[in-house]
């Protein structure tokens, strides 16, 4: 077990039936209009980009497993009676939640069935729209156990439905999408200054930078004006995020913001700047980012916020539903600012934090993961909420459904966001996974980059240029980056070096290519450590933080107790093997000497579990008999390095294997002496 923004314009040829198709003509792609800001890239239509490799596998195991599949797992909220199908039951955010992360896997996967199952949820959207531009639910209904029957025409769950349209319309470029959203944003414009985003629940005042987002969008096509003064109103009305992260304590404040929230809004400074490009906007979120990290950050790029933040104990919970719209908010702001730092912090949650908290098949989760787990159980721990002690254990329903509806956008986002078109007509990969893309450079002419790579486990990312037999040549810029953990990384063309460049920068090739060219990236892996809570110590390499293997021993638990609330079922796991190590002190500069490297063989198709981990890192530790099980979970950490903390004589050797590949671990260590 293991678990945007700018638009395209596309010439569309149209039927009968409101359903375009699009023709193979494209000359360019088009950026924002003025007064918008011009962003550095931006994003490529719906199945454009590929997945391959372990990316590609990690999409088809959630077709067959719950984003595939969740009607028949959870037929309670997402069957015929849903309010966004029109009918009394659930009508607030789980229905659009599971369709803006299957729409997009459908589209990515060109899967018909997939597409199928989500057009009733647009059709409905569409056709619900009523005279005076409002859409979607607008009936409450009496209370019923499981299900939110209520606030169905609060501002909120529209702001999901909108991102699933804004999708719909970049795959199909149906033109009755830009009609819904003119006049469902004129109506926000005359209804939100007398019912403002808080006047039925206070979710829409955090999460409104979804919206602002979408009115952009919408302008880049339309270049309707009052599009921009909705724009404002909505940012008047939002959280002041940006206040609250350069002039308040807020991130430093346990209880003071929900993780959620925070993890949607972190991107309305940036947004906003597009329309008015104030430094401050920028500073804002790079000092946000930076004090999350110094006060409730964790070792798997995520933060403590179970559900409010809760600091950075690493017995804090993390919630998959804050991984995935953090993932989401930063492929966002970099598309807008080209800050390669948030393609670092888009990779850490990516590559640890989202693929443990998901089982193998995809039929089950963690409401919350802790970076150092070493027993699911059903139990009551120190979380700012507990629901009936689930949160912990994997299952469909275990902790809070709202992330059994919400964890399916990740990874097709995730794919969607590895390559842009940029401004200046070229093509670029920020982030990196096995993928292909098909894109159109210079003033159109359509190019494809197969990229071959097993990163993150491996350095090198190789990408091979392919163009019409007619091309001779192209002359485009090919953006690449070079992660801040990489102390140079190197870019070879035709096997031949072409520059060595330092770490935290975009590399920009800009020259005449021709069908065949080959461009490959090493991005040379050390190791290195950080530092957390009580001065403990993590393990990194690459994007990757490796954690103590422990042996487990898993049970699936029959749930007679609260099967609504919770599922029928849950699983349970308790470690068989110690846990409690410190790692030995090492000075910076013999790292390498201490902590050994291996490679298991080629990488496997579905490299995120124990079993299947490709690298290992082996290390000498010390068990610290006072360190052991308190409620459940690992009693207080021991602070690094304590004067004559008692350990064991004897040092053993561990192995720590990539973070995403562990269900229990040791993630933060503390440090002993020898």
């Amino acid at each position: 077990m293991k678990i945007s923004l700018p638009v395209l314009l596309l010439p569309l040829a149209f039927t009968a039936m409101g359903q375009v198709k699009k023709t193979t003509s494209v000359q360019h792609y088009t950026n924002s209009r003025a007064p918008l800001r011009q962003n550095p890239y931006l994003e490529l239509p719906l199945g454009a980009i590929k997945p391959h490799g372990w990316l590609r596998e990690m999409l088809v195991r959630q077709k067959n497993g719950a984003t595939g599949n969740l009607d028949k797992l959870y037929p309670l909220v997402m069957n015929e009676r849903n309010g966004w199908l029109g009918g009394d039951g659930d009508q607030w955010e789980r229905g659009p939640y599971w369709i803006d992360g299957l729409l997009p896997l459908a589209y990515i996967l060109d899967d018909k069935e997939l597409i199928a199952k989500t057009k009733p949820w647009v059709e409905w959207a569409i056709k619900s729209q009523q005279p005076d531009g409002y859409f979607g639910p607008s009936k409450d209904y009496p209370q019923e156990p499981g299900i939110q029957r209520d606030n169905s025409r609060d501002w909120w769950p529209k702001m999901v439905m909108l991102k699933i349209l804004k999708q719909y319309y970049s795959a199909t470029g149906d033109k009755r999408v830009i009609t819904l959203m003119t006049n469902y944003f004129r109506y926000q414009l005359k209804e939100l200054p007398r019912k403002p985003l808080d006047h039925w629940t206070f979710w829409a005042r955090y999460r409104a930078g979804d919206n602002l987002m979408i009115v952009y969008w919408l302008y880049n096509i339309t270049g309707d004006k009052f599009l921009l003064a909705l724009g404002d109103l909505l940012h008047k009305q939002t959280f002041d995020y940006t206040n609250a992260f350069l002039n308040t304590d807020m991130l430093a404040k346990e209880g003071s913001i929900h993780c959620v929230n925070l993890a949607q809004g972190i991107k309305e400074p940036i947004v906003y700047y597009q329309h008015h490009p104030d430094k401050k906007y920028l500073d804002a979120t790079v000092k946000g980012v930076g004090d999350i990290r110094k006060f409730n950050g964790m070792a798997h790029g995520l933060y403590g916020g179970d559900e409010a933040l809760h600091g950075n104990n690493p017995t804090q919970g993390s919630e998959l539903c804050s991984a995935v719209e953090m993932m989401f908010s930063l492929e966002s702001m970099l598309e807008i600012t080209g800050n390669v730092g948030y393609a670092d912090q888009l990779e850490k949650i990516a590559f640890n934090a989202l693929p443990t908290q998901v089982s193998d098949d995809y039929m089950s989760r963690q409401y919350f993961q802790q970076a150092n787990q070493v027993m699911l159980t059903r139990h009551t721990r120190n979380f700012d909420v507990n629901h009936g002690g689930t949160d912990l254990c994997y299952g469909l329903l275990t902790g809070y459904p709202c992330c059994t509806s919400n964890m399916h956008q990740g990874w097709p986002k995730f794919t969607q966001n590895l390559w842009y078109a940029t401004a200046d007509k070229g093509l670029s990969a920020l982030i990196y996974a096995p993928s292909e893309v098909k894109a159109y450079v210079a003033n159109g002419t359509e190019v494809s980059f197969k990229e071959e790579t097993n990163y993150p486990f491996e350095e090198t990312v190789r990408f091979t240029l392919r163009t019409n037999d007619a091309v001779k040549a192209v002359t485009f810029p090919f953006h690449l980056r070079i992660p801040a953990w990489c102390k140079k990384g190197s870019v070879k063309i035709n096997g031949n070096v072409w520059q060595e460049a330092s770490s935290n920068q975009v590399v920009k090739i800009n020259r005449a290519w021709k069908s065949g060219d080959v461009v490959e990236l090493e991005l040379p892996m050390h190791i290195f450590r950080n530092t957390w809570y009580e001065n403990s110590m993590s393990v990194e390499r690459g994007p990757l933080t490796y954690a103590l293997k422990i042996g487990e021993e898993a049970k699936k638990i029959k749930n007679d107790k609260d099967p609504i609330d919770y599922g029928d079922s849950y699983v349970e796991m308790h470690p068989t093997t110690p846990w409690n190590y410190g790692l030995l002190r090492v000075a910076e500069n013999r790292l390498d000497e201490n902590y050994r490297v291996e490679k298991k063989g080629p990488v496997s198709l579905y490299p995120w579990n124990p079993e299947s981990a490709p690298l290992l890192i082996k290390t000498k530790a010390k068990r610290i008999p006072s360190w052991q099980i308190y409620n459940e979970m690992t009693g207080p950490i021991p602070y690094s390095v304590t004067y004559m903390l008692e350990t064991a004589k004897e040092e053993e050797e561990i192995t720590l294997i990539p973070y995403g590949c562990t269900n229990l671990r040791i993630s933060q260590f503390p440090v002993v002496g020898r």
